[in-house]
């Protein structure tokens, strides 16, 4: 019996490698003889470079701008001529200093990071986008991989949203071609209601009237980078660096946990597999928007094998676990109820809740 265990991390408390390693372990102890392969997994999200050096690719460390433009040491990871790259290695809000900077935050970071990659000799970038901290529309992005945003004098735009609503020109003669790919399972157009500003800028520190400020730019930069991609679904991500990539770069968008589970090989994995198991820090309403318990259930029913999930905590019911194909969850707080030691010690609560799934559902 073989069993394949693909979660993705238990955000704050363990990375995805830790999870699987954990629940290999649990299963192991109640059944050593039972094939069992790890494989992390992520959905473009912060663990993205994380998820793919545990399959095989090789991390590389690079300089770059952070969100408020201080040098941070950022990582992607590379597979021949494939870099994956993560805007929340950069770009993302753990990288702030101290307090948001919701009007100044830039994606410069990122854009040095694809850069590195290209120099690197990688044509093909695949870019997870999650957890940033700006909202600038992707123009820092775009300008550190060599786009001139010019005011009406003629100087460069300092970094952030804010500043957009002083663009005079946007010159892109100096970019290189690149292929990229994002992932994102985010559909927000660019602005508006339902757009970068109103709906993410709150989670980055922005007031009302900063929310009023970056939607305004976004509008006045899509009319110099694309109007015609301002609506697509994905604009909106990572404070509108999916505009600029689909706008001007020419990215596709697919599915976070789709791309992801391509380029780790998870097909591959599954074969021989008589059971999946999968998980995340919280099975909620936003798991069943395509994180990536439930892209690993959906790709496991495609196969007729049936899937499980480990959590921290489950918030969904039998019903609506069993439409995301999910046949059976396994919550860290079945066994502790204090949920500050389901974090601080979720490794061996993890193993102990896997020997529950091996009595349950291993038959070797």
């Amino acid at each position: 019996m073989k069993v394949l265990v693909a979660p993705d991390k238990f955000k704050g408390s363990l990375t995805a490698a830790e999870v699987a390693s954990a629940v290999a372990s649990g299963l192991a102890d109640v059944h050593p003889g039972v094939e069992v392969q790890e494989l992390p997994v992520a959905d473009g999200g912060d663990g993205t470079v994380d998820a793919a050096v545990a399959a095989g690719f090789r991390r590389v460390r690079v300089p770059a701008r952070g969100p408020t433009g201080a040098l941070v040491t950022a990582s992607y990871a590379v597979g021949g001529e494939t870099a994956v790259v993560e805007l929340a290695e950069a770009s993302g809000l753990h990288r702030l200093p101290g307090a948001p900077a919701p009007l100044t935050a830039t994606s410069a970071g990122t854009g040095d990071v694809i850069a590195a990659a290209m120099r690197a000799g990688c044509r093909r970038i695949v870019l997870g986008v999650g957890g940033s901290a700006c909202t600038d529309g992707g123009a820092g992005m775009l300008a550190a991989l060599g786009a001139r945003l010019l005011d009406g004098e003629g100087r460069e735009l300092p970094f952030g949203g804010a500043a957009l609503s002083e663009l005079a020109s946007l010159d892109v003669s100096g970019l290189s071609e690149v292929d990229i790919e994002l992932a994102s399972d985010v559909d927000n157009p660019l602005y508006g209601p339902s757009g970068a500003a109103f709906v993410y800028g709150p989670q980055k520190g922005a007031s009302p009237e900063d929310v009023e400020t970056l939607d305004a730019a976004l509008r006045h930069w899509a009319m110099f980078a694309g109007p015609e991609f301002a609506s697509r679904p994905g604009a909106g991500a990572a404070g509108g660096v999916g505009f600029a990539a689909m706008a001007v770069l020419g990215a596709r968008m697919r599915p976070g946990i789709e791309l992801l589970l391509d380029l780790l090989g998870f097909d591959a994995a599954l074969s021989g597999a008589s059971l999946v198991i999968t998980g995340e820090g919280s099975l909620d309403e936003q798991t069943l928007s395509g994180k990536a318990p439930a892209g690993v259930a959906r790709a496991a029913a495609a196969k007729s094998i049936p899937c499980i999930a480990v959590s921290g905590r489950c918030q969904l019911s039998p019903a609506e676990l069993a439409e995301a194909g999910i046949t059976a969850a396994y919550a860290l707080t079945d066994v502790e109820p204090d949920p500050a030691r389901c974090m601080t010690e979720a490794a061996p609560m993890l193993r102990r809740l896997a020997h529950r799934i091996a009595v349950d559902h291993l038959n070797p």
